[in-house]
């Protein structure tokens, strides 16, 4: 098939376009071309690289048509952020190609109240971003079930993978805390350091995207959990990370407004993360898509630790053990 992906160059679009080269599919990219993909494949050679603004397209009402216009069977959106763009582009679409993939994210869903959160317990959204994204996967599952045009929604966890800081033991970006970590530091954590964060890596994403491509029929007006089959959270994150490195995390309780005056941006990354205390599950991708996750979260998140520290983008006390 032919298969347009939006976003390519990004994160996910790094590990799955590339595996839908290696599926036989012919593959058109659409990114800003800013930057080229994360890691090196040779697949890309074989990729056709479209140059777009989709933010601008999407002002001028042009960036349906430029998708409709490469005449795909599938579209993948993995940049797409507002029910106005999503609305305009399966209007264009309807009738024109046969199966449209959007990526979501886990923060469509709220707070946690049950754990694991499935696709149907999940509490309503906080934020803008999250309320979004929840807003596009219901109109692309009505849009679906009322006979239009066939869509799937995908919602990642924190997408973790080469290339990348990833969504740390604190719950921010701060790389701060590898170093604490790797030199056996205090860290002060808010709270008693409970709260789950889910990952996922870049490529298990991919791989749902592909296998949702490939079971288009029971993908049909669905959307699906994609994470790792665990979550990690804070403490047990932190001394998992400390092991890393040979040692053993030195975590201290401190209240949030303590957490807060040590850096309240970062903290504020903290609390959006921790305050959802999020935790799915994914049996249902496992049944309808045969989804089925390689990277458990810690191995992921050290995989990405590596990478930054290999490549001289990380600055640690002491070397991995592992």
């Amino acid at each position: 098939m032919r298969v347009v992906v939006v976003g390519g160059s990004g994160h996910i679009g790094t590990f799955l376009i590339p595996r839908l080269v290696r599926a036989g599919h012919e593959v058109i990219s659409i990114s800003r071309g800013q930057h080229s993909s994360y890691a090196d494949d040779a697949a890309w050679q074989q990729v056709r690289q479209v140059t777009a603004d989709r933010a601008a397209e999407d002002r001028d009402g042009t960036f349906g048509t430029r998708v409709a216009g490469l005449r795909p069977d599938v579209v993948v959106d993995l940049i797409c952020f507002t029910l106005e763009s999503a609305t305009a582009l399966v209007e264009r679409l309807r009738d024109e190609v046969g199966h449209l993939l959007h990526c979501g994210s886990i923060w469509r869903a709220g707070p946690s109240w049950k754990l694991p959160i499935t696709e149907d317990n999940a509490t309503p959204p906080l934020g803008e971003y999250g309320i979004a994204k929840a807003a596009i996967a219901r109109m692309l599952r009505d849009e679906t079930r009322s006979g239009g045009l066939v869509t799937t929604s995908l919602h990642p966890g924190h997408i973790v993978g080469p290339g990348w800081h990833p969504i740390g033991p604190l719950g921010n970006f701060d790389a701060e805390v590898w170093r604490k970590l790797s030199a056996g530091e205090p860290i002060g954590i808010p709270g008693i350091g409970a709260e789950f964060m889910h990952h996922v890596h870049a490529d298990d994403v991919a791989h749902a995207f592909e296998a949702a491509i490939t079971h288009r029929e029971t993908a049909a007006g669905e959307d699906f959990n994609i994470v790792a089959p665990s979550a990690l959270n804070v403490r047990g994150y932190a001394q998992i990370g400390a092991s890393w490195f040979g040692r053993t995390a030195d975590l201290r309780t401190v209240t949030w407004d303590e957490f807060r005056r040590t850096g309240p941006d970062a903290a504020q990354v903290s609390w959006d993360h921790l305050v959802r205390n999020h935790y799915f599950g994914i049996d249902k991708a496992r049944r309808l898509l045969d989804y089925a996750p390689r990277y458990q979260p810690e191995a992921a998140a050290l995989e990405s630790v590596r990478w930054l520290i290999d490549h001289d983008r990380l600055d640690v006390a002491n070397s991995l053990k592992v």
